[in-house]
């Protein structure tokens, strides 16, 4: 069954440390398709570290691999992603006249494909 949580997109120190050695890398790319999911949101899904999941915003939808997000730094109910290719194919195409769409704050729903 679908859950629903706010998913917020942005940058990670790996993710900057990883582009230095360029963005097909391990280091970068493992950072653009990870998940990260509260403690208490993986506890209370059964999550585990390799979990495979969909999340579906108004914009698209993608596959991803969950990790939990580090203790007291992502409160339940929100999600976390690095910036990339899947964190811009869940963002919509309205841009609200700004011309940039909107990146923080994407309504999504979560759903449970594999578990390791």
């Amino acid at each position: 069954m679908a859950e629903s949580f706010i998913l917020i997109p942005g940058r990670t120190s790996e993710q900057g440390c990883g582009i230095s050695e360029g963005k097909f890398q391990e280091k970068y790319q493992s950072q653009i398709n990870t998940l990260q999911v509260s403690p208490g949101d993986m506890q209370r899904l059964g999550l585990i570290k390799g979990d495979r999941v969909r999340l579906t915003s108004e914009g698209g939808q993608v596959e991803v691999s969950v990790v939990s997000a580090p203790k007291d730094e992502l409160p339940d109910g929100i999600l976390f992603i690095a910036y990339g290719d899947l964190s811009c194919r869940l963002m919509s195409a309205d841009t609200h006249g700004s011309g940039m769409p909107t990146s923080k704050g994407i309504d999504v729903t979560m759903d449970i494909l594999a578990r390791s």
